[in-house]
């Protein structure tokens, strides 16, 4: 009987010792594929890293594998979602309305080195439920107009950027609330190693696969020439929206301006381009909850005329949802339009992540603000003025949200009035 026991308990310790190593071996290429592949960082360049202080074990991985690859410094910017949230609860609302030099600095400074930007989003879906909206408000506004140089920066891929997700305990129970919060974060790093791919033997290898299928999708949608997009599902979602002129379609990998490949989210599974600001008209429904500066704003609907939001309506975070769109002028007009089909690994998993980084690569989703300047011919050497003149929106947010269903329907017209099913029951048609 002893024996058997030890028997037990020794088998117990080895399975136990295999699953650690097996996820610190995963942790481990995580890492390296988002330093080497999402970054792609290049030897004497600096990486800055923002991180939540949960995030440290990886953050530290990713640091010595960036100066593996040659980084000549890498950079940490530390936050924490409770002291923030004790801030909303407790500061007034003169301090959210400033954004203090030196954080608006340090971007800044490094941004115009060269430096590459690696960002971890794993915030808490509703870590600012209850929190004064006002206050909410006033620190988007403030840090969209004191980061408006470093955000197009990025945007216009003058900087190589990148974003990845990470579990925390608040994150984690949000989405598998039925489990203890060990077995919430042990189920979430599971969903994230499939759809990163790190589960593959090469996930490298398994991403050039991966950013070549989404390549044949991009190459389709330029050779067709496309004018207008019509969108239509059960939810009530119908609208046309009419493409910037010499708009492209861009999907897979980004390319900075010295032509550095980089991987702007991990996951991808979107194709996109940039909607004329005036050329919208119709109604959209969301498909999936939105997460917006820690609250959800869920079965929304928003209606365009002329490209402007007209109306509204929010069964949940109205208050949030109003807030985002009054965010400035542009806020009120759309700057992206990303195709991304039902059937996609995200998608199939059938988790609502709240997260947007994964929420918005299983479904189509449109972006309430600025457009992205690559979305057009030439776009990234384009003044303000002549992104403009092709049907640009300009604005100090970029919020994007979700509104692709399994029966979404997407027709299409070129130029020379003929007609292409790109989406039919929530899939690509071609």
């Amino acid at each position: 009987m002893k024996s058997s026991i030890i028997d037990v308990i020794t088998k117990y310790f080895i399975i136990v010792g295999c699953e650690i190593m097996n996820f610190n071996k995963n942790l481990r290429k995580y890492a390296t594929l988002a330093v080497r592949t999402g970054i792609n960082i290049q030897p004497g360049q600096t990486l800055v890293i923002n991180s939540p202080v949960e995030c440290l074990d990886f953050t530290r991985l990713a640091v010595e594998e960036a100066y593996k690859a040659g980084a000549k410094e890498v950079v940490v910017h530390w936050n924490d979602e409770i002291t923030t949230k004790y801030k909303y609860l407790y500061s007034p609302l003169e301090i959210f309305e400033t954004l203090p030099d030196w954080s608006r600095d340090s971007l800044i400074y490094y941004a115009r080195l060269g430096a590459a930007f690696l960002s971890i989003s794993a915030s808490d879906p509703e870590l600012l439920k209850g929190i004064d909206t006002k206050k909410i408000k006033a620190n988007q506004k403030s840090r969209s107009i004191a980061l408006s140089e470093f955000q197009t920066r990025l945007m216009s891929n003058k900087n190589v950027w990148s974003v990845v997700s990470i579990p925390t305990k608040a994150w984690s129970k949000k989405i598998f609330s039925e489990l203890n919060d060990e077995d919430a974060v042990n189920r979430l790093w599971n969903e994230i190693f499939k759809i990163v791919r790190i589960d593959k033997e090469d996930p490298v290898a398994a991403w050039n696969e991966h950013k070549k299928n989404l390549k044949e999708k991009m190459n389709y949608l330029n050779n067709k020439n496309l004018k207008e997009l019509h969108f239509k599902n059960s939810l009530g979602t119908d609208f046309h929206l009419e493409l910037a002129t010499d708009a492209i379609w861009v999907g897979g990998a980004d390319y900075s301006e010295e032509g550095i490949e980089f991987i702007a989210n991990m996951p991808t599974e979107e194709v996109f381009s940039m909607p004329k600001k005036t050329g919208v008209n119709g109604i959209v429904h969301s498909s999936k909850p939105l997460n917006y500066a820690g609250n959800i704003i869920d079965n929304f609907s928003i209606t365009f005329k002329d490209g402007k939001v007209v109306d509204f309506t929010a069964e949940n975070g109205y208050e949030s949802l109003k807030s985002l769109i009054e965010t400035d002028e542009g806020s009120h007009y759309l700057g992206e339009v990303a195709l991304v089909p039902f059937d996609s690994p995200i998608s199939n998993s059938n988790i609502i992540f709240f997260n947007t980084l994964y929420d918005e690569n299983a479904s189509c989703h449109l972006a309430l603000g600025k457009a992205y300047s690559g979305c057009v011919k030439n776009g990234d050497n384009l003044s303000e003025e002549e992104l403009a003149n092709k049907g640009a929106n300009d604005s100090l947010t970029h919020v994007d949200f979700m509104i692709g269903t399994s029966d979404l329907s997407i027709t299409a017209i070129d130029f020379d009035g003929n007609n292409h099913h790109i989406f039919r029951d929530g899939n690509w048609a071609f």
